[in-house]
């Protein structure tokens, strides 16, 4: 499978996979994997789809979580991280990996905020507990039809 196929392939599967699955490592060295909202599936979250469609590197990922929440910690402790995205019904994958980065840019908050989601940061967008990840991969691995293709994004 050539690169340029792999990549419209994985953009794909990012727009349309139902969760992110976001893999911490704890304080004791092991690993934590939780699903999260995938924030570009296009049919879950069509309100930022404009703003995926502009970024410098397509392949950057955003994370809603709670400031308090267990991986916040872990990130401090350990900024590596992967994402992974999958059908898991053709068996098909791809993670990222790197190190991640918590963001306090409201403008970039407010670009990667739903009025609903008060029912988790109940102050709203400027709710302390309110956090956004970003992950600017380092490394990539799409597996399907059992081919592997590995690549760096934003070195391409």
């Amino acid at each position: 499978m050539e690169l340029e196929e792999a990549k419209k392939m994985i953009l794909e599967l990012m727009e349309i996979s139902k969760a992110a699955y976001l893999t911490t490592i704890d304080s004791n060295g092991y690993p934590i994997t939780r699903a999260m909202f995938n924030l570009r599936n296009k049919e879950q979250f069509p309100e930022f789809s404009e703003f995926f469609g502009g970024l410098d590197n397509i392949f950057d990922i955003y994370i809603s979580t709670n400031t308090s929440a267990s991986k916040i910690k872990h990130i401090e402790n350990n900024p590596k991280i992967c994402v992974y995205y999958c059908d898991p019904i053709i068996f098909k994958g791809v993670m990222f990996g790197g190190e991640v980065e918590v963001i306090n840019d409201m403008d970039i908050k407010q670009n990667i905020w739903l009025d609903w989601w008060t029912r988790y940061y109940p102050k709203g967008l400027e709710d302390p507990d309110y956090a956004l990840l970003r992950l600017k991969p380092k490394t990539a691995e799409f597996y399907y039809k059992l081919q592997k293709v590995q690549f760096k994004p934003g070195e391409e």
